[in-house]
């Protein structure tokens, strides 16, 4: 799995070196712009690009990359609108999966269902997103920098952390010391939700 940025000020790209890879380069051997990573695209293909290019719109699509000696892989690119800190979308990020090795039937289903989960993943943690700013005043992206910092401290998934937060941000009654409630939810909600028998 590899990783990508799209600016739409100057058409400029960012990928990882996975991305490299995947078209046949070394990290740091071409300088990632439209036209090679147009030059890689099947030639049947190149449609799904528009979206991304164009309108930096979010989309997820299968489709074929060329390497540099000829061999076609399957890839699964999923991508999202890039936001500065105005809110204002300046491009598209996401990743690409290659997924050359897996059977056709197998990878359709996977598809659906990472597509879905991605859906599902990122509505919680929008919503969590959203309490934090709330709760604490603060930006979108200080919001998921702490939702990541807590994602990592304490080995959970970060869609996982998102859903507890939402959920017990839910039954707290509102009123003072909501403040200091909510600091506790946020230190636990890597446990377990218990519920009283």
């Amino acid at each position: 799995m590899g990783s990508f940025r799209f600016y739409l000020d100057g058409q400029r790209w960012e990928w990882s070196d996975t991305v490299a890879h995947m078209r046949g380069y070394q990290p740091g051997e071409v300088t990632p712009t439209t036209e090679p990573l147009l030059s890689h695209k099947h030639p049947e293909d190149h449609p799904h690009l528009d979206r991304l290019i164009t309108d930096a719109e979010p989309s997820s699509s299968k489709h074929r990359i060329i390497d540099t000696t000829g061999t076609i892989h399957q890839v699964v690119v999923v991508g999202d609108r890039l936001r500065d800190d105005t809110g204002a979308v300046i491009g598209t990020t996401g990743f690409y999966i290659d997924i050359t090795d897996s059977h056709r039937n197998d990878v359709n289903d996977s598809v659906d269902e990472t597509v879905v989960a991605l859906e599902q993943s990122r509505a919680a943690i929008e919503q969590a997103k959203g309490v934090l700013m709330l709760v604490y005043g603060i930006t979108a992206d200080r919001a998921f920098d702490i939702l990541t910092w807590r994602s990592q401290e304490t080995n959970t998934r970060l869609r996982i952390i998102a859903e507890r937060i939402v959920a017990a941000f839910g039954e707290l009654a509102p009123g003072t010391g909501l403040r200091t409630r909510f600091d506790h939810l946020l230190l636990t909600a890597h446990q377990s939700v218990r519920r009283p028998q």
